[in-house]
């Protein structure tokens, strides 16, 4: 959430940077319902001070024995006049809250401007496109004529968009987790944490999920829990209103969790295959730095999640968001996209962010610095590392072979019992 000091000082600014998002937030409400604020608050602040003045004097006339009644009564006037204020003000700081956390935050100067997809730049493009002397089939149909995935009888089980992992493609499954872990905890540094999989209506607005993105969770009925679309929600939500000690930052956390998206903006997206399910899993990375080092460790962590790629041998590109096409509380995203041979495409496999102090102002995660005693509000950044049924679909897709059988990428072998194929 944005910050109302920094809302109200900067309008301007603030609705060039709404429309380079193409947002069209009305920063005429939250003007309007300010001022009354403010205009509240200073006359507040006047008749509490003729409240302490008057009643001196009621104090003092009443000790000489004079008649205070005039005054007595004045000021059951000012009382019943301020509690008019006071429910007025709350009106008035709920109708700005409203406004303020449906607002995005606001593009890093380094975001390029645009529109979409179309609009995002280029960094670099890593790995060698595989060539085959086959026409490549999609990762479905690998996985399915390979006994591995079964998208049918998933669909009886629970509907369209679940998977249903088989065999040697459930076992497949599971090493990726394990392999994503064991990197990101043995060689980047990060600390491992398994959290609740439901959480609380208020984890989900401290993040950036609510309000505006309700219809795109699953809402447990009767309950105020929600399951969870990202690990990014519990693991952020871990130091929810609590003051972390700057020398125990940066935090880094990874985590292992099922994801689950309703995915109501995406009618006819990606019927197919494992790119956009309801369910899936993903490894999520997590940290918590102060203000001057974040831009650094979104960088790190960028790098860290291409590792997973780069040990796999798959192909992949980073591109950095537009305005128009980052997430709501980004301040800044990459996405890294994989090679798709049959698709002849790149798709999204991981979204790195930084949400500078978006986030934790939602959730009042700040720290100390010992030179200081006031406490300032963390940076928050998290990135898949990666969304594991996207990466089984990459090298179903990548390492498929003319008979059939799909090669294990040698850093899988030993998460796999030493197998080097998958086959009928």
């Amino acid at each position: 959430m944005l910050e109302i000091k920094y809302v109200r000082q900067n309008l301007s600014e603030l609705r060039d940077a709404l429309e380079k998002r193409g947002d069209a937030a009305d920063l005429s409400t939250f003007e309007q319902a300010d001022q009354q604020r403010r205009k509240i608050l200073n006359e507040m602040e006047q008749l509490r001070h003729r409240r302490n003045v008057v009643s001196d004097e009621i104090a003092g006339m009443k000790k000489r024995g004079e008649n205070a009644d005039e005054r007595v009564a004045e000021m059951r006037e000012v009382g019943a006049r301020i509690k008019e204020l006071e429910q007025a003000l709350a009106d008035y700081e709920t109708q700005i809250n409203e406004i303020l956390i449906r607002l995005p935050n606001v593009p890093a100067p380094s975001v390029p401007e645009g529109q979409d997809e179309s609009d995002n730049a280029l960094v670099r493009e890593i790995g060698v496109r595989p060539e085959f002397d086959f026409a490549p089939q999609p990762h479905w149909t690998v996985g399915e004529k390979l006994g591995i995935l079964d998208f049918e009888r998933a669909a009886k089980i629970a509907g369209a968009r679940f998977p249903l992992y088989l065999g040697a493609g459930a076992r497949l499954e599971r090493a990726l987790i394990n392999f994503m872990l064991d990197l990101h905890i043995n060689d980047h540094g990060y600390s491992e944490v398994l959290p609740p999989f439901i959480v609380n209506r208020h984890s989900m607005n401290c993040t950036g999920q609510l309000p505006k993105f309700e219809e795109d969770l699953f809402k447990l009925e009767q309950w105020e829990y929600f399951l969870i679309p990202t690990a990014e929600v519990p693991v952020t939500n871990i130091h929810q209103d609590e003051v972390i000690d700057e020398s125990d930052l940066p935090k880094y956390y990874v985590a292992y969790t099922p994801c689950f998206r309703a995915e109501a903006g995406s009618y006819g997206k990606d019927t197919r295959g494992l790119i956009r399910q309801h369910q899936f899993n993903k490894v999520e990375l997590v940290k918590f730095a102060v203000p001057e080092n974040s831009y650094d460790e979104l960088e790190r962590l960028l790098a860290d999640a291409e590792t997973v790629l780069q040990k796999l041998g798959l192909a992949y590109r980073v591109v950095l968001l537009c305005t128009g096409d980052m997430g709501f509380a980004a301040a800044k995203t990459y996405d890294i996209e994989v090679w798709m041979p049959a698709q002849q495409k790149y798709r999204e496999i991981s979204s790195c962010s930084n949400f500078e102090s978006f986030q934790a102002r939602r959730a009042g995660i700040r720290f100390k610095r010992k030179s200081r005693k006031k406490t300032e509000l963390v940076h928050t950044l998290n990135g898949s590392g990666l969304a594991v049924g996207r990466t089984v679909a990459a090298l179903l897709e990548n390492c498929q072979q003319a008979d059939g059988s799909v090669a294990i990428p040698e850093a899988l072998r030993p998460y796999m019992g030493g197998k080097e194929t998958i086959t009928l």
